[in-house]
């Protein structure tokens, strides 16, 4: 190795310095500790909320966020954006980007940032904004310093403390306080606080917390929620202000008691002449759920979703005879409007608030703003019906998994209400396969299948129905038979049974060169139409629960018919059965004569929270059913 000319020595005495004095400037990369750089993706350097509260009707709120991004996929958590309507005055927005070295690079001030209406493209209209910086980052990592102050007259919804937002994202200090200078008494809620290092210096009017150098958490499949493990810091007032309507939310029956009053009451007007058709249809039927029923299918023939952010804080939903003039409505104004038919044809029902799509309960014992998502509730002598408004298609009383078995508030003229919504458990969630199927001496498959699905089963495949021959062929072949090769799909009937909620495929499916052939024998696998080959990734050092979301029942049951010039071991009899916590596993593969064989499945997946030792064993079970259902025979020639 030849020694370091005194310009070579001088260019790494250059770079040593240039490092050095990085790390004493407050934002260089070279200045975080390396512990919070492990598995993140991102690293907020300090994320700081200051919230006063001035009156019922007077609330600021100042923040700084600055935010280190490694990589690219940490370019979602600068989060340079601020959301604004009517009742919001944004008085600062900046942003400063810096390099890898911390030095300044870019500045930003108000007139940079873009202004935009802060709904989809599916809102109708809406006075909801947003101030944003579209930024490209040049080069990682990099740094972003995001300050922003504004005030607001609707005080309903605080900002809670979040501090560790997610996976991959450490934290170098996040601090939250709230200065209470009002005279209306506020509540909080502190979650999964319990193993962080939070410093809680709050009063009696005031809120302080901070939390510093946090790791970076590291996703787990089959995991619980991030919102059942991190911290989470929860405030709301006893009194608030909602587009100049004030409002009492001290506990859920004066909350609800509120939305009723303010947000529903009279609301629910009808004109003569949809008074006339509505009692018409329903004219000589005695059963109140089944007059529900017709005007269910009333409303869904007639209205379509689209959203529609106005009223109270876009809370309010739209008139019910709006929503009957236009024909359309967002979830809130199409309960609203199901709600007033329903009104017509004496059955009571109550507009109801749910979080949708990822289950979430609505706080029982926290009274604040909450959900995202409107349904219809219906009082049946203890045994609820729940309706999706929003769905053309959903059979009537039937959610599926977009808001099942969840804590719901129901808004009743009394008050307001925690209910449960229905849940479709384990097998419930039920899929029968028959099929019968022959193979020729090609190797060739020629079958023809029955498939019933139920419950949530039911919920995934019903909206193949809508679907063209083409994207229905598509699905079949690359979405639930992917794994065979040189599939075609011959035929495809599909009956979709709303009252009993059952959707029935008859399909007739063609796999040539299915088996693996020699000279004298055919190797096939023998589930050929339902295999699970999904295994769990492995941990070594788990560290949170495991959570299976949804419990099912499969049963496949095949008759099998092989070649006249092909025979089976007469000694063929395959039995196996797995039975745990986590559910059962059952197969059997029999000689019924010389030219046929019967094979018989059933997979039982159990729903629920599991400790994080169990991981293990559930990802064996998996393995197991997995290497079963890709079991071979071979059939000889004779």
């Amino acid at each position: 190795m030849k020694p370091l000319t005194s310009k070579g020595l001088l260019f790494v005495l250059f770079i040593i310095t240039q490092i050095t004095f990085s790390q004493t400037k407050e934002y260089s990369y070279f200045s975080i500790p390396s512990d919070l750089k492990e598995n993140a993706n991102a690293v907020i350097r300090l994320n700081s909320t200051v919230i006063d509260v001035h009156a019922i009707n007077q609330l600021s709120i100042k923040e700084k966020r600055v935010v280190t991004v490694l990589n690219k996929l940490g370019d979602n958590e600068v989060q340079t954006y601020i959301h604004y309507d009517n009742d919001s005055k944004v008085s600062r927005i900046s942003a400063v980007i810096y390099n890898a070295m911390g030095d300044k690079i870019k500045k930003y001030s108000k007139s940079k940032f873009l202004d935009a209406s802060a709904v989809p493209g599916g809102t109708l209209y809406s006075d909801s904004r947003v101030l944003y910086l579209d930024y490209t980052p040049i080069s990682y990592p990099y740094t972003i310093e995001f300050v922003t102050e504004y005030k607001t007259s609707s005080t309903g919804f605080i900002k809670g403390w979040f501090p560790i937002e997610g996976y991959h994202i450490s934290v170098q200090k996040s601090s939250y306080v709230l200065n209470n200078n009002s005279q209306v008494k506020f509540k909080k809620k502190e979650s999964n606080f319990k193993g962080f290092d939070i410093v809680n210096n709050s009063s009696e009017n005031q809120l302080t917390y901070i939390v510093e150098n946090q790791k970076a958490q590291v996703f787990e499949y089959n995991s619980v929620s991030s919102r059942d493990f991190l911290p989470l810091l929860k405030v709301s007032l006893d009194e608030f202000s909602l587009k100049g309507v004030q409002g009492r939310g001290a506990n859920w029956g004066e909350f609800g008691k509120w939305m009723y009053d303010y947000l529903l009451k009279d609301r629910d007007l009808l004109g003569p002449k949809t008074v006339s058709v509505i009692r018409k249809l329903v004219y000589g039927v005695e059963d109140p759920i089944e007059r529900a029923k017709i005007v269910y299918k009333y409303m869904q023939n007639k209205t379509r979703y689209i959203s529609v952010q106005v009223g109270i804080g876009g809370w309010e939903p739209i008139p019910a005879d709006e929503v009957d003039k236009v024909g359309y409505g967002d979830c809130k104004g199409l309960t609203n409007y199901t709600k007033a038919l329903l009104e017509l044809v004496g059955v009571r029902s109550y507009y109801t608030i749910v979080y949708a799509k990822n289950r979430r309960d609505i706080d029982k014992n926290f009274t604040s703003f909450s959900g995202n998502h409107a349904i219809l509730n219906i009082p049946n002598n203890g045994k609820d019906i729940w309706l999706e408004c929003t769905s053309q298609t959903a059979p009537f009383g039937f959610l599926g998994d977009f808001t099942d078995d969840r804590d719901v508030l129901v808004v009743t003229p009394e008050g307001g209400q925690i209910k449960r919504t229905t849940s479709y458990k384990n097998e419930q969630n039920l899929q029968v396969i028959k099929a019968n199927i022959v193979i020729d001496a090609t190797g060739t498959v020629n079958a023809k299948l029955n498939i019933v699905s139920r419950g949530i089963k039911y919920d995934n495949k019903y909206p193949v129905e809508s679907l063209n021959k083409k994207e229905q062929n598509k699905y079949y072949k690359s979405s639930v038979w992917d794994y065979n090769n040189n599939l075609s799909i011959d035929k495809i009937a599909l009956k979709n049974e709303k009252e009993k909620v059952v959707f029935t495929e008859e399909l007739s499916a063609t796999i040539t060169d299915f088996c693996s052939q020699s000279s004298n024998e055919l190797l096939f696998k023998v589930n050929i139409f339902n295999r699970n080959n999904d295994i769990p990734k492995r941990y070594r050092n788990r560290k949170h629960p495991l959570k299976i979301e949804r419990g099912f029942k499969d049963v496949d049951e095949y008759e099998i018919e092989i070649p006249t010039n092909y025979t089976v071991s007469e000694t063929l009899f395959i039995e196996r059965k797995i039975e745990n916590k986590f559910g059962m596993y059952q197969i059997s593969i029999k000689k019924v004569d010389n030219n046929h064989l019967k094979y018989k499945r059933v997979l039982l997946i159990k729903e629920g929270v599991y400790s994080k030792e169990d991981y293990k064993l559930y990802r064996a079970f998996r393995r197991k059913v997995a290497k079963n259902d890709n079991i071979r025979i071979a059939i000889k020639k004779k």
